[in-house]
């Protein structure tokens, strides 16, 4: 007998499946919405994907493991992204990655302690001509300062504090 987390996981998976369709399209989305609940993809949960979309669970990994946003291990509440490209560092990209270190107190690539939020470095967000750009979740702030870090660390604690609530 399944334990309850997977019956649990196995009902929401089979419900993004109605939603979204059972073919290979739907892997992407299915694998951002469970990033997006879950906070991680773990080895349990690429096979019961697998599994509902009649799919080889080496199908899952490779998807999983090749798109940053994807990746397996488990992430913060929030996650934010610094843009690494070239056009961001001549913008200031190195000023403000060193204010998300201070405020969070975290390197790129760690989560703060309470798990709230995990620092990662993005390849490029195309804001090119706004650096330095950063995600906060799904949301773009561009021309950061590294004045503006505080404000975007708290607005991310702050909305952890009424999801508690």
């Amino acid at each position: 007998m399944a334990a309850p987390q997977t019956e649990a996981l196995r009902a929401d998976i089979g419900g993004l499946v109605d939603r979204l369709g059972p073919g290979r399209a739907s892997l992407v989305p299915i694998l951002q919405d469970i990033k997006r609940r879950y906070h991680e993809i773990d080895a349990e949960t690429m096979q019961v994907v697998a599994e509902a979309l009649d799919i080889h669970p080496v199908e899952v990994y490779s998807v999983a493991s090749f798109y940053a946003f994807l990746g397996s291990r488990p992430q913060g509440v929030h996650v934010i992204r610094l843009c690494g490209t070239l056009s961001c560092d001549f913008a200031g990209k190195d000023a403000v990655a060193e204010a998300l270190r201070r405020e969070l107190g975290v390197e790129f690539g760690e989560t703060t302690a309470d798990g709230q939020v995990t620092l990662e470095w993005a390849s490029c967000i195309g804001m090119c001509d706004q650096g330095p750009a950063l995600l906060v979740d799904d949301d773009v702030h561009t021309r950061v300062t590294p004045d503006d870090v505080r404000a975007i660390v708290a607005a991310c604690r702050a909305d952890q504090r009424r999801a508690d609530a």
